[in-house]
């Protein structure tokens, strides 16, 4: 990733590679206008049809001084050689030069002449969702344990070891944290936003005391978060009775694909097969996701010593699913209204979301990215980050203009999908707040601070790069 993004390219901005073209054409039909002045006025000065300041004529036969024949040939020829040379191929930069320099002097301070005129040519803005389409005010809005969902504040009904399980996997396998203010009445969090609420809900409903998980355990080794694997664990200790276990959180259907059994509310671990029941979990998690919620789900094993001799890979392998949580993160008001606004200014806006293909559906179709819904995975509108991965060049050329949606994907997909719509010949803008590779590949980059409807309407404001 490095080695991709660190190359220095100088490349031309759209509106001066439009110029340069431009220049190039208008050259060519000032070199023929010039020839035809001189052809002109070569003839016009020999016919005897052109005077002198005084009113006499130029060119009179042989009475005329050969001085004079040749300062007046001179004088035209100059006048052609001052079209070809001067006033098209170098007036016309110039005069957009100065147009843009006074229109936009307030932005020369912070260098942001260029940015402005590359937005001005956008064809197309590949999105995040979290932050950018949403509001990133995420909350828990469902939690499924077993096959069954748990009512908000029904805590207490929950086996007492299932929701140490919980907790534990909640409060170890985070890079979260929260810290209590000396009053003891106020809590905060601090990590990313899809941490800080788990951490929240499980404070909240679960009663979590964190410092307290922590000093009961050891930690053994730590997987952190990976884009790839969409996954995090960590293997610990207990220093009560010594146990070994392992803790598992991230994208819901990846991690119920580890898992072998799952805990129901009251405690009781039952088999998970691979027919009707697996069947089930999907559909809740499917149900969940098409209701524009993310959905985290949490796992867990007890390994034996031997298991716990080699700490080189945390275990993977039948797992048993302690629950799902669904985060809820609103979409940003108007932000429907700024995707039309885009597509009838012509500039075609794309999702590219780490989330799985349920949930970017639902907040895609929320946003007004997403129109058909019947159509979207039979017609490549919807496709996958693996999938996108895995086309030849060919076929991603073929395919790239056609996706709107881009679910599950990693940063060098989002990567990918930027190098392949420069290559179709698209100016393309990057709405963003982590993919510094893409922000590297893309046109511009739009700031993070910038709301939803700003995007569409006021573009030319929006010129922070990374």
């Amino acid at each position: 990733m490095m080695s991709q993004i660190s190359r220095d390219t100088n490349e031309e901005t759209p509106l001066q590679a439009r110029l340069n073209k431009l220049t190039s054409s208008i050259g060519k039909v000032g070199l023929a206008v010039a020839f035809l002045v001189l052809v002109v006025l070569l003839v016009r000065y020999f016919t005897g049809n052109t005077k002198d300041e005084n009113g006499n004529q130029e060119f009179n036969g042989s009475k005329t001084n050969t001085d004079n024949i040749v300062n007046a040939v001179v004088r035209i020829v100059a006048a052609a050689v001052t079209i070809i040379v001067v006033a098209i191929p170098e007036g016309l930069p110039l005069a957009v030069t100065f147009t843009l320099a006074y229109s936009m002097k307030r932005m020369m301070g912070d260098q942001k002449l260029s940015a402005c005129e590359t937005m001005g040519s956008a064809t197309t803005i590949c999105t995040d969702k979290t932050g950018t389409l949403t509001l990133n005010q995420m909350k828990v809005t469902k939690f499924w344990l077993g096959k069954e969902p748990v009512i908000e504040g029904a805590a207490s009904s929950i086996s007492p070891w299932v929701v140490e399980l919980i907790q534990q996997g909640v409060a170890l396998n985070t890079t979260g944290s929260v810290y209590k203010t000396s009053s003891g009445s106020e809590i905060e969090f601090s990590g990313s936003p899809t941490e800080k609420v788990i951490l929240s809900w499980a404070v909240q409903e679960l009663n979590m005391d964190m410092e307290q998980l922590k000093q009961s355990c050891i930690l053994l080794k730590v997987e952190a978060f990976n884009s790839q694997k969409k996954r995090s664990g960590v293997l610990m200790r207990k220093n009560a009775d010594g146990t070994t276990h392992v803790h598992w959180k991230g994208a819901a259907e990846m991690i119920l694909a580890m898992c072998s059994s799952y805990y129901d509310a009251s405690g009781i671990k039952k088999q998970l097969a691979d027919g009707g029941e697996r069947e089930k979990f999907e559909q809740i998690i499917q149900g969940m996701a098409a209701s524009s919620l993310r959905c985290i789900a949490f796992a867990h094993k007890q390994v034996s010593e031997e298991e716990n001799d080699d700490l080189k890979k945390l275990d993977e392998d039948n797992l048993s699913l302690l629950g799902v949580v669904g985060i809820k993160d609103p979409c940003r008001p108007g932000i429907r209204n700024a995707v039309e606004d885009c597509r009838h200014a012509g500039v075609n806006v794309k999702m590219i979301t780490g989330d799985n293909v349920f949930t970017a559906k639902a907040i895609a179709t929320e946003c007004g990215i997403l129109r058909l819904i019947n159509q979207e995975l039979s017609s490549g509108v919807v496709v996958d980050g693996e999938e996108f991965r895995n086309y030849t060049h060919e076929e991603r050329m073929e395919k790239v203009d056609r996706i709107c949606v881009m679910a599950r994907s990693s940063p060098l997909d989002k990567q990918l999908m930027v190098q392949c719509l420069k290559l179709k010949g698209h100016v393309v803008a990057i709405v963003s707040g982590d993919d510094v590779h893409a922000l590297k590949e893309a046109d511009i980059g739009l700031s993070m601070g910038i709301q939803g409807t700003e995007v569409a309407k006021e573009s030319s404001e929006a010129t922070v790069l990374g």
